[in-house]
């Protein structure tokens, strides 16, 4: 079996490999995995290589292939609209309800949002549930709230970087929901490093339930994505069609959030406070 991934240094991907890998051991399938640092001609050429091996079938994690493929294929948050691609997907509807949810019942109206980078496969899926929940919850997302991801980096600089100009911009907000728990934790060193406190000040709010998550400090308040069972599924998935090549199985599997309370989320200050 082919393993096609972005890279794995990161807190999501190993988590989903990791599961991946347990299926396919139990199964005695041998697996090749393949990083290509979100390049194009990379995704392009892995997929022809690997098929040219004769592999029985691929797994593509986050990983939108254009490529035709003549093997089975299933695809974990790639939203991969290729023929015969079973796509394992996460409810981003569903998620974007449990984190506004959340932070309405502490009483946060003024909320920060972190977009993910566009090469970022879910960002886009993520975001839309987000301004359509919101909408429908009668929560503004403000422009001058609102932040965008630039680089696709498994860093936490980034929503370091971000988090702090916008503090620097305005300090009128009391939550900030952010793409991942990575981009999360750099927000949290932002907001200290501004001498504020969390959740006093500002409550944080992350997605993915990667492992660092509750061990940060505040421990953080999370959309946690189902990753081991997101991998195992996929990998049974893939098996199931190279063992019955004509059966036919759904085109997506959609994958259900929860919500993980932890110490980074707090009512909301009065908002003389959250301005000041």
């Amino acid at each position: 079996v082919g393993v096609i991934v972005p890279d794995l240094s990161d807190g999501y991907f190993p988590v989903v490999m990791n599961a991946i890998e347990k299926h396919l051991l139990k199964a005695h399938y041998f697996y090749v995995t393949a990083s290509h640092y979100r390049r194009p001609e990379l995704v392009e050429e892995y997929c022809i290589r690997l098929l040219e091996r004769s592999v029985d079938g691929l797994l593509l994690l986050d990983t939108p292939a254009k490529v035709k493929l003549p093997v089975p294929a299933v695809a974990v948050s790639s939203h991969n609209p290729g023929p015969g691609v079973v796509n394992v997907v996460l409810d981003h509807d569903c998620a974007a309800r449990l984190a506004l949810n959340h932070l309405r019942q502490l009483g946060h109206e003024r909320i920060a949002f972190m977009r993910g980078a566009p090469g970022i496969t879910d960002a886009k899926y993520r975001w839309e549930s987000i301004l359509t929940t919101a909408a429908e919850m009668g929560i503004p997302v403000r422009p001058e709230l609102t932040i965008q991801l630039r680089e696709v980096t498994q860093s936490p600089e980034a929503g370091h970087r971000h988090t702090r100009e916008l503090l620097e911009k305005t300090r009128d907000f009391t939550a900030i929901f952010c793409f991942n728990d990575i981009s999360a934790i750099g927000a949290i060193r932002a907001i200290r490093d501004a001498g504020l406190r969390i959740p006093g000040d500002i409550s944080v709010i992350g997605f993915d339930d990667i492992i660092t998550a509750a061990y940060c400090e505040p421990p953080l308040t999370t959309v946690k994505q189902p990753l081991c069972e997101m991998g195992s599924r996929a990998a049974q998935i893939l098996l199931a069609r190279i063992a019955e090549p004509d059966k036919e199985f759904p085109p997506e599997m959609v994958m259900e959030p929860e919500l993980i309370v932890r110490d980074s989320t707090g009512p909301a200050p009065p908002h003389d406070r959250g301005a000041a």
